[in-house]
């Protein structure tokens, strides 16, 4: 089996091309050609995986890399994901979240017989009243959750209008020690690490009571490489059903380094404020539990104290 992974060199890109080698299979990434390219995620399984040069924005390196590898399964995984980023780049996001989608649904997929993988987002919902399912009305707030909705979209129509397998895997935020240092749970346990290690006296955050469905992507990607092994394409939720707020992921973190957080906060609304800000996000991962037989295996707890050992050891100089 032939696998290609868009941002395969990113947090969740990194752990499936692992998941993926651990099962046989022959895996291929797509990576953008920069002059000081990033492979921090993959450097211990880089020799083990096929790099092929090109972007999203892109449809002739795409293509190029389509005919040459022939995947039996492709992952669409790359975009801009800093939600934060989207309201100063809109129109960067939703060319490479939104149409990027597109240009590999028509590139590896129309024409071809492999299954594709859409990485939809939680920030599709917005501010739901509700526990967010399958069925629950899309309304993003965010021009990321914009452009996802587009590729979710497309995903749907392209499966719909050419009977291809095509499915979205609507992820609910997902961490691990390899989270971008922009996306807050990473920050807040980079931060921890150095105040430990008296390498920095303040963590400045902004809305502590905002509320997510947090989860680790170690265990995320699976659910993912499981909705491609099913004999019907189908669309789902993958979440933990459990809720909790940016303070207790500060507070935990601290704790884990027996610092008491309310020392070390400073809070910056203004700066850290968005256009539009999403308060709760709770998943219903019923459906994935059902058909794939999945079910988190990280809880709460276990996922900031490995978050927060992984960047104690990265601090440790």
């Amino acid at each position: 089996m032939k696998a290609f992974i868009t941002g395969i060199t990113g947090q969740d890109g990194s752990w499936l091309a692992e998941f993926l080698l651990d099962k046989g299979y022959e895996v291929h990434g797509l990576v953008r050609r920069l002059s000081k390219p990033n492979y921090e995620n993959i450097t211990h399984i880089k020799n083990d995986v096929i790099l092929h040069t090109g972007d999203l924005t892109d449809t002739a390196s795409l293509s190029t890399a389509a005919k040459k590898v022939k995947p039996d399964e492709v992952y669409n995984l790359a975009s801009q994901s800093f939600v934060g980023a989207s309201w100063d780049s809109p129109i960067a996001t939703t060319d490479v979240t939104g149409l990027g989608a597109l240009r590999v649904l028509e590139a590896f997929i129309r024409d071809n017989d492999c299954k594709f993988y859409q990485a939809s987002s939680s920030e599709m919902f917005g501010n739901s009243t509700g526990i967010i399912n399958e069925d629950t009305p899309l309304r993003p707030r965010s021009p990321y959750g914009c452009a996802k909705v587009l590729a979710h979209n497309l995903t749907t129509n392209y499966r719909e209008s050419y009977d291809i397998f095509a499915v979205s895997g609507v992820l609910f935020n997902h961490e691990s020690e390899r989270r971008g240092l922009e996306f807050v749970t990473r920050k807040i346990t980079d931060a921890v690490a150095q105040i430990k290690k008296g390498k920095l006296d303040k963590l400045e955050l902004g809305n502590i009571d905002a509320k997510r469905d947090w989860g680790y992507a170690k265990d995320y990607v699976e659910a993912m490489w499981l909705m491609l092994q099913q004999d019907t394409p189908e669309d789902m939720v993958i979440a933990t059903g459990k809720t909790h707020s940016v303070k207790d992921f500060c507070e935990k973190a601290f704790k884990r380094v027996g610092l008491d957080w309310k020392e070390y906060t400073v809070y910056n609304k203004d700066e850290h404020l968005r256009p539009a800000e999403l308060d709760w996000l709770k998943g219903d991962s019923t459906k994935a539990k059902m058909l794939l037989n999945w079910e988190p295996s990280t809880n709460f707890n276990d996922l900031v104290n490995l978050m927060v050992d992984a960047d104690l050891k990265r601090w440790d100089v």
